[in-house]
């Protein structure tokens, strides 16, 4: 096993590592950034229009720094190297929406999630057994290949989604994610898994917190659906290297009810005329502030809290 931890020139590294992901993010983004595509405001947003001409889709930066950092920093394996190439992909699809001077559509990019969503599936499939363990219950069973993949996909799909419509107030979606990787991070360290998954869910940590250098309230610059996206792919690859993929749901609980609500609403209605949260906004972090009037940092901050106690919960369940 490879551990960063215990041997000496690995953990130089990975400390070296941690502060250059950080620090190109920074110095990148600050050298980049006016060269980004410029926001036109969000028409239906609370407050959507303050952005406008912000410089969008920031999130190109931060992931191809993280790329660059694992190139440099982490033994490489194919696998790993395959999610690579699949979190630019989404990465990508998501910076042509940000620089398009028309939005693509909802079907189309939805298209793209799905397909990338069953690429990463495969690709888990084929260096991983379809073993599943409920954490808390310190239980494991196979499932079928097939029934794995299809479950993979749809948490893939979800978690890209989910993760895109919760990002829309400064800091928020990007503090969010790492309270989610670092805790996917304690608990891939605590289920000791081979492969050591583990430090690239800190190099994307280090790269999130140098691109909310610039975004913390009031932001310089937005991640777009360019880092929004990637991000939530990287949620879904770090909660199933963990094996225990159902813990996604405790882990992103606050990401999966502020862009998920809104998800379901909108589909519920569309398809089947049905229409619920009638007088609640969604995304749910706009309803928090037109409604209930909290503040952006307030915003950040309360929702950060619901996640830390989620997941201090979830750390501290799975060792009893």
């Amino acid at each position: 096993m490879i551990d960063y931890f215990f041997d000496p020139e690995r953990s130089i590294l990975a400390f070296a590592g941690i502060l250059a992901a950080f620090a190109l993010t920074v110095i990148m983004t600050g050298k980049l950034s006016p060269y980004l595509p410029k926001d036109g405001g969000r028409e239906f947003a609370h407050d959507g229009k303050l952005s406008a001409g912000k410089p969008r889709g920031a999130g190109i930066i931060f992931v191809l720094v993280f790329v660059a950092s694992v190139l440099l920093f982490v033994p490489l394996q194919v696998e790993l190297v395959v999610y690579l190439v699949l979190i630019v992909l989404c990465m990508l699809t998501g910076f042509f929406d940000d620089a398009a001077e028309k939005p693509w559509g909802e079907y189309r990019k939805g298209l793209l999630d799905l397909c990338i969503a069953v690429m990463t599936a495969v690709n888990f499939l084929q260096h991983n057994p379809s073993e599943v363990e409920l954490a808390f219950f310190h239980v494991k069973f196979e499932l079928n290949p097939v029934v794995f993949a299809i479950l993979a996909v749809i948490l893939v799909w979800t978690s890209v989604n989910v993760t895109n419509c919760a990002d829309g107030v400064d800091g928020l979606s990007g503090t969010l994610a790492i309270i989610t990787l670092v805790t996917i991070y304690y608990i891939d360290r605590m289920k000791e898994r081979p492969d050591n998954f583990s430090f690239p869910i800190l190099l994307f940590a280090a790269c999130l917190l140098g691109y909310l250098w610039y975004n913390a309230t009031p932001s310089k610059l937005m991640m777009g659906d360019a880092g929004s996206r990637a991000m939530g792919l990287m949620i879904a690859i770090a909660i199933l290297k963990t094996g225990c993929p159902f813990l996604y749901i405790p882990v992103a609980l606050v990401l999966i009810l502020d862009g998920g609500l809104g998800l379901l609403k909108v589909f519920l209605l569309r398809f089947l005329k049905i229409h619920i949260f009638k007088n609640t906004r969604m995304p749910l972090h706009d309803h928090v502030r037109k409604v209930l009037g909290w503040s952006n940092t307030q915003t950040v901050y309360r929702f950060a809290i619901i996640q830390i106690v989620l997941s201090a919960a979830v750390i501290y369940g799975m060792q009893i």
